[in-house]
């Protein structure tokens, strides 16, 4: 398939490439828009975790995957294991399996080296914009990987920081800034919600999650929470009856109806 796609990528007018890469800076600028702010949210939300700037800065720059690093903050603010940490991090981010899997037929004849760079700046927001850029040029443009790459990144790492810094400027309490962090992941978290399964795995988490962690602790209600949701949601039947789907090497995934895996993945919100 990689050499099917270098010889439509030949083919295909340079026109053609520029007019995708036009629209790929519009749609990344409208996502720039949304990152920054969120950014922000989050360099509150590490501030109230005791990160210094240094943690910030390198979390978002090393780590660079938005929701992992709300989840960590929070639980590092509230003592939990780094055990759990890398857990609950492990499985918020474990969706990047399937967006490799879907970029893979547009990437296989790259280098190791380049896919493996690539691979760090793979978030939701790269993966829509990327994926649909190259199947408007039915090809891989590396240029364009890096612009959708960049529109994230960019707002993101600087939001992060401005945010803890403008938060130590201010009394976040005194301002009703304390909520930022669970207001932000409630937000993330009903931006994900898209089908009966989805549904049923965010009620399941928060069964486990709400009375296991007023027992035993909140990094013990959220690892619980994190590992018996999702098994929940998939063992909720769909609606057609039927077992939900991803084809990976087409790029598109349908559960519950829910569309191609690059539209389910740009309403999550964050890299």
């Amino acid at each position: 398939m990689s050499g099917e796609m270098a010889a439509a990528a030949e083919e295909r007018p340079p026109e053609a490439v520029a007019d995708s890469r036009r629209k790929l800076v519009g749609d990344g600028m409208a996502i720039a828009a949304y990152a920054f702010p969120v950014g922000l949210v989050f360099g509150l939300a590490a501030l109230q975790a005791h990160y210094s700037l240094i943690d910030v800065v390198a979390n978002s720059v090393v780590a660079f995957a938005g929701g992992a690093q709300f989840a960590a903050a929070g639980m590092v603010k509230d003592g939990a294991s780094w055990l759990a940490i890398a857990g609950v991090t492990l499985l918020v981010n474990a969706r990047h399996l399937l967006y490799s899997a879907a970029t893979g037929p547009y990437t296989a004849a790259r280098s190791r080296k380049e896919r493996v760079l690539m691979a760090h700046f793979l978030t939701d927001e790269t993966f829509a914009l990327s994926l649909a850029h190259f199947r408007r040029i039915r090809a891989f443009d590396a240029p364009g990987y890096w612009i959708a790459a960049m529109a994230i990144f960019i707002p993101w790492t600087t939001g992060s920081a401005l945010g803890y810094v403008a938060g130590g400027a201010v009394d976040v309490n005194r301002l009703g800034l304390d909520v930022a962090f669970p207001a932000a992941m409630a937000g993330l978290s009903l931006g994900m919600v898209s089908g009966r399964r989805d549904v049923a795995a965010a009620l399941g988490a928060v069964a486990v999650a709400v009375p296991l962690g007023l027992a035993a602790g909140a990094s013990v209600g959220l690892v619980a929470g994190a590992i018996v949701g999702p098994l929940i949601g998939l063992a909720m039947p769909e609606a057609g009856g039927g077992a939900g789907t991803v084809d990976a090497a087409a790029g598109t995934g349908s559960v519950d109806g829910a569309g191609p895996a690059h539209e389910r993945a740009s309403e999550a919100g964050l890299p």
